[in-house]
């Protein structure tokens, strides 16, 4: 006896009974019959099952429109719309109406989302020497209609460009220059090469960030580039002591320099108003010889007699041949002496000698 004749379970349902296609159509059939015209008479098995079926492909027709009508594009993304392939229009983040696949598709590329792309070249420098590498690219989504459709692999193509940038900066500069700190200025220049490049291959791309992680010759020659950074510093080390030297001794000569000469002329000046005044007294002098000879020869006798004796003791003989007791009175005081002031003339005599003393003291 055969599995399907009347009577006999299925044995691919097992025990359970699944919902029957044919009774779920009749009854979505009884329900929409007034608008589709078929009622719920039996008036045959054929159109009761055609009009079952346009009732599924509307209501399927239905769901797929509202479904599949509508588009959220997030504040960090745009969407580009393609109808039957053809980019068509970019959707605003926010919610947006478009006609269901197949009819237009829409693609979500996140444009604030920084990406980053690190790679590693070993390169000849200008003055023919081998340095590695290390970089890293930051880079986002400028333009998302180029991104998806100007070039099949922009990843790929954003690293071949850079690359071929390193080697472009890095192949135009000395081995010094690139190891002497100056590594901002390159990084600057490569980063404009690149977005040049990119804009040229109209990628989409805009490039945010160019670092130079790592510049250092290989290891094989490691030790030698290592003595020469060494020397340099140990040449910078001792220029700087020189000049630390030169700024310390140089403002003190400069300040004896200045205190020597301005003691020279302080002398200088000193010296001409001395031979200014002697001059002008030797005028005056003229003057007075002219109008009194006789008398200005004995005041410039006396007076020159009073400055070579005015230094020196004197001591004055009035005692006609006798003894004289010749006491240093201008050492200590005595009634019995009498020293002139400003003359240095020590009057010494006897007290019995009183004639003599007043013809020297007159």
């Amino acid at each position: 006896m055969a599995w399907n004749e009347p009577g006999k379970r299925d044995p691919w349902r097992g025990n359970q009974k699944g919902p029957d296609l044919d009774e779920t159509l009749r009854r979505l059939k009884e329900r929409f019959g007034g608008l589709f015209g078929g009622g719920g008479s039996d008036s045959g098995s054929s159109s009761g099952g055609s009009g079952g079926f346009a009732i599924v492909v509307i209501a399927l027709v239905l769901a797929w429109v509202a479904l599949d009508s509508w588009s959220v594009i997030n504040a960090r993304e745009v969407g580009v719309v393609q109808r039957f392939g053809q980019k068509t229009r970019v959707l605003p983040p926010g919610f947006n109406l478009k006609w269901p696949r197949p009819i237009e598709t829409v693609t979500k590329v996140e444009i604030t989302k920084i990406r980053a792309l690190e790679d590693k070249v070993r390169m000849l420098t200008m003055d023919e020497n081998i340095v590695e590498i290390s970089f890293n690219v930051q880079y986002q989504v400028g333009d998302a209609e180029k991104y998806l459709f100007r070039v099949k692999e922009p990843e790929a193509t954003l690293k071949q460009a850079a690359e071929s940038a390193v080697r472009q900066v890095i192949g135009g500069s000395e081995m010094d220059t690139i190891l002497s700190g100056q590594g901002s200025e390159l990084v600057s220049e490569t980063k404009k090469v690149l977005q040049e490049t990119l804009e040229s291959y109209e990628t989409g791309l805009l490039v945010t960030e160019v670092n130079f992680q790592v510049v250092a010759p290989p290891h094989e020659v490691k030790e030698a580039f290592d003595d020469v950074t060494n020397a340099r510093e140990n040449k910078q080390q001792i220029e700087n002591e020189a000049q630390a030297y030169a700024n310390q001794v140089i403002p003190e000569a400069r300040g004896q320099a200045a205190r020597i000469k301005a003691q020279a002329e302080g002398f200088r000046a000193e010296r001409i108003a001395i031979a200014q005044g002697e001059a002008e007294r030797f005028n005056l002098l003229v003057a007075q010889y002219k109008a009194s000879p006789e008398l200005m020869r004995r005041r410039l006798y006396l007076e020159t007699m009073q400055q070579v004796l005015a230094d020196s003791v004197k001591v004055l003989d009035g005692s006609n041949g006798r003894n004289i007791l010749n006491l240093p009175l201008d050492r200590f005081n005595t009634p019995t002496g009498t020293l002139q002031p400003g003359t240095g003339v020590l009057l010494q005599a006897l007290p019995d000698d009183a004639r003599a003393k007043r013809e020297i003291a007159r």
